[in-house]
């Protein structure tokens, strides 16, 4: 992780990169205006408006490898189920499986969610919960994708046999000792973006400043060496892309390799956020998250990815 990189620094290179994150924030952002080089205001980077003291807006996310066939007609079910609980946010229905990021009060998430349960494909799904005082989405989308998570990898099929996962309580053990239980070095590996790396990661995370996703193989394939010897844990925002990269590094012949279950928002959840450094960057209007799931704007004087207030 470059000492020198900064969150703000790395989204803006994102956001010059992507139509899709510049027409986010241009429309419903006002952080935009730091990207532009605008002088900021006061508000802008508090991130979305405080409607009330209380954080009273559920907000999950939840994704699950399993075979959907039927993901075309059953975006149309979803959809109609969200809408009439007034839900905001976005899942992704592929082949391989579902991801959603859903926000709303707390009744209405968790009544989708079981209604979500009753069908025998999602009965295990358990989201990872925060709370916000206004929903960082401001419409209700669900879309049928080639992949829930990009990679352009076909043979990874998670949905055939999952990496060994190891918990967030156990993380934070083998990150003390500085070994896993058997006394081999133990190395975490960072499967997000570069920019996101820069909001913040684990304390001498590997990072490989992959832009996208689907630069992770041959990263791999670059950079294998490197983890001949010890225990991988690959870690990401709530597990999906290190489930794939678990696989991958599996099938390029390491034996070693974990992937953080939950990713680092259930670590945050689980543990007291040792040995973390910074925020999560979430692909939403809060932005970053600390390790205590709040929302932690970006102190752009900081100059090194760092969040406001103590993380």
């Amino acid at each position: 992780m470059p000492s020198k990189a900064s969150c703000s620094a790395g989204v803006a290179k994102r956001y010059k990169k992507n139509s899709w994150l510049r027409i986010f924030h241009l429309r419903k952002c006002p952080i935009s205006y730091v990207f532009l080089g605008m002088p900021p205001t006061r508000h802008a980077c508090a991130g979305p408006p405080k409607i009330s003291s209380v954080n009273t807006i559920l907000n999950i996310s939840a994704y699950k490898f399993v075979p959907l066939p039927d993901a075309a007609a059953l975006r149309e079910l979803l959809l109609a189920r969200a809408m009439e609980l007034a839900l905001k946010g976005t899942i992704l229905l592929a082949e391989e499986g579902i991801n959603l990021f859903l926000a709303g009060p707390a009744d209405a998430v968790r009544g989708f969610i079981t209604q979500l349960h009753a069908d025998g494909r999602f009965a295990d799904i358990a989201p990872k919960e925060s709370w916000s005082q206004a929903s960082p989405f401001k419409k209700m989308l669900v879309k049928v994708k080639r992949e829930i998570i990009r990679m352009d990898h076909p043979t990874i099929r998670p949905a055939n046999g999952r990496a060994p996962a190891v918990s967030a309580a156990t993380l934070k053990r083998w990150l003390e000792a500085g070994v896993d239980d058997v006394g081999r070095p133990v190395v975490t590996l960072d499967t997000r973006n570069d920019f996101e790396v820069d909001c913040g990661t684990f304390e001498g995370a590997i990072d490989w400043r992959i832009s996208k996703f689907t630069e992770f193989p041959q990263a791999l394939t670059e950079h294998k060496a490197d983890l001949a010897g010890k225990t991988v844990v690959s870690f990401c925002t709530g597990g999906i892309r290190c489930e794939k990269a678990a696989i991958l590094m599996h099938e390029a012949g390491l034996e070693n390799v974990f992937q953080l279950e939950g990713g680092i928002l259930k670590y945050f959840e689980e543990t007291d956020g040792a040995h973390y450094r910074g925020g999560c960057f979430v692909f939403d209007e809060r932005r970053a998250l600390g390790t205590d799931l709040e929302i932690r704007p970006v102190n752009h004087d900081a100059g090194h990815g760092q969040l406001t207030g103590t993380i």
